[in-house]
């Protein structure tokens, strides 16, 4: 990886909607040499995939809740991580060293539908010791690009 793929990586990351050519002109290549770049950098695994970010309370889930999650058993991981990918609600997860076992990011409606999910099946997910909920009151820093 050089300095151009950085610069492909770092625009990218800002705007994932540019055409071939908008990107060869913002990073100062022509299309074919960029387009080449960004084809191996895409079969490579640099780059994963595209995706829309999305507003959560525009969709009905402004009210987000971050877990600390303590597990009582290591065998019961698979079956709460695979769990854990089956509640569209979760957001986003971390596998932890140290206390807690996991970070998750809960994104509900209201505090009602929160308690309603962690009762009913984040509690009740195979080797939950302890949930610790913590509130979000805003969002400081979100989809900070990757340093190229």
């Amino acid at each position: 990886m050089d300095a151009i793929d950085r610069k492909i990586l770092a625009v990218l990351q800002a705007d994932g909607r540019l055409t071939v050519t908008d990107l060869a002109q913002r990073i100062g290549l022509s299309a074919a040499p960029c387009h080449r770049r960004l084809r191996e950098l895409e079969r490579s695994g640099v780059i994963s995939g595209y995706r829309a970010v999305i507003d959560p309370g525009a969709v009905g889930r402004g009210f987000e809740v971050l877990l600390a999650v303590t597990m009582d058993r290591e065998e019961s991981v698979a079956g709460f991580e695979s769990g854990l990918a089956e509640i569209p609600e979760v957001v986003h997860a971390e596998r932890l060293f140290g206390e807690p076992d996991y970070f998750v990011r809960v994104a509900t409606a209201d505090i009602g539908a929160f308690q309603r999910l962690r009762d009913e099946r984040l509690a009740r997910l195979p080797g939950v010791q302890r949930l610790t909920s913590t509130i979000v009151m805003k969002k400081v820093v979100d989809n900070r690009p990757l340093p190229t």
